[in-house]
């Protein structure tokens, strides 16, 4: 493998709700870079980054792992983490040290606990999440769905983690008000933003804007 410069190295992990297919995606990633490891073929099924002989027993990912993969001129290290809440540790760590997150969704079941878990987690870790919708053939195969109704789901699962994220992005801002109006309140000093003659609120950016005189 050739050297990089640590500019164009990043980490990305993959979370996900347990069995949402975090452990296939990293099949196919990796039998798509120019390492060779994994033959197409095998993806999905050699569950590669399950090195434990009790991951592979229990075909539930349970230790995080991680493995190089050249882009272009990048270097990705992907790190794929345990979806089941007893392991969330696991979870913790590796978004800790990724650069970003690849969030995915099965498409039949939806948002679930873990992923809520996973988001937070993301948010914490100031880490922008890329949502990733699995088994999309799911919807036709098992649900019988039209093209329509496959599409409204899909949308549907898009807007409810976008909900997730605008939720976090409030609370955030309502907690930093709060704490600058508690320490305005403990040493008695204006804080510079109470100086301003108009106030704006905007907490999505993109979806409203308040101002207040």
């Amino acid at each position: 493998m050739r050297d990089f410069d640590t500019k164009r190295i990043r980490n990305i992990c993959i979370l996900a709700h347990v069995d949402h297919g975090k452990t296939t995606l990293a099949d196919h990633l990796i039998a798509g870079s120019v390492n060779g490891l994994v033959h197409p073929k095998q993806a999905g099924k050699l569950r590669f980054m399950d090195y434990l002989d009790e991951e592979q027993k229990r075909a539930i990912t349970m230790k995080s792992s991680s493995i190089a993969l050249e882009y272009k001129d990048h270097l990705i290290n992907l790190i794929d983490s345990p979806g089941h809440i007893d392991f969330c540790s696991e979870v913790s760590t590796a978004a800790r040290i990724s650069d970003g997150a690849l969030v995915l969704v099965d498409s039949v079941e939806g948002i679930h606990i873990q992923t809520h878990a996973v988001l937070r987690q993301a948010f914490v870790e100031k880490l922008t999440p890329c949502l990733v919708l699995n088994k999309i053939d799911r919807l036709i195969s098992e649900l019988k769905l039209s093209p329509m109704e496959a599409y409204n789901k899909l949308q549907r699962i898009v807007h409810e983690v976008n909900s997730i994220m605008s939720t976090y992005k409030s609370e955030k801002y309502l907690s930093d008000v709060d704490s600058i109006l508690n320490q305005e309140n403990q040493d008695g000093t204006k804080n510079s933003w109470r100086k301003m003659k108009r106030i704006h609120f905007n907490p999505t950016r993109v979806t409203w804007l308040l101002c207040v005189p």
